[in-house]
């Protein structure tokens, strides 16, 4: 069984990839950065989800000498051209501060009309080798931004992000629902092809 390792310390992500993997009848064995804490974090210097994905894959297989998937993601604003984009977890100017991000980009919106609102979250699944040899799929979830955040599941933009063909905000949506129909659910099982040619 080939081992493959996923860049996340995060428990709901490599329990995500798994059952991905598992439904698509791969047997490989995933496993998170947490089974090699002598790996360093990678700066994410990239100017676009694919190159950070990537960055973190490669680092990440040779530092293992293991396959290694990563991804990137973060919303996109029509209006703002992209923005937050790859800024999306530092918008405020504070890594990972959800709140202070979800505050400023309300606030950069707030004179823009409901129909001028549309924006996606996109993911980038990157899979690396150890011989250098690379693959990056990605997934949207488009949607319209709400004007107040609503509902209590998820993270990051999750309250204010409305998807298509749905009355509630992804912070309302159950986990299942949401992986259904995710950015990085739909880049996770782009990349199962993916696995399957490069890995068998």
């Amino acid at each position: 069984m080939t081992r493959l390792i996923l860049a996340t310390r995060n428990p709901g992500k490599i329990t995500e990839l798994r059952a991905i993997l598992a439904d698509a009848g791969l047997p490989h064995e995933l496993v998170g950065t947490d089974v090699y804490p002598e790996v360093p974090d990678v700066k994410e210097t990239g100017v676009t989800f694919a190159e950070n994905a990537l960055l973190k894959a490669h680092a990440l297989a040779r530092a293992t000498g293991l396959p290694a998937v990563a991804d990137d993601s973060g919303l996109c604003v029509d209006v703002l051209g992209g923005a937050p984009g790859i800024f999306s977890a530092r918008w405020s100017g504070r890594h990972g501060d959800d709140e202070a991000n979800l505050r400023l980009l309300l606030a950069q919106l707030s004179d823009i009309a409901d129909e001028h609102r549309a924006a996606h979250f996109a993911c980038a699944a990157a899979l690396a080798l150890p011989d250098g040899t690379e693959r990056v799929v990605e997934g949207r979830l488009h949607g319209v931004l709400r004007r107040e955040p609503t509902g209590t599941n998820g993270f990051g933009y999750d309250p204010i992000l409305q998807p298509e063909g749905e009355r509630r905000t992804c912070a309302e949506l159950s986990p299942e629902e949401k992986n259904a129909i995710s950015h990085r659910g739909k880049a996770f099982r782009a990349l199962v092809p993916v696995v399957r040619e490069l890995l068998g």
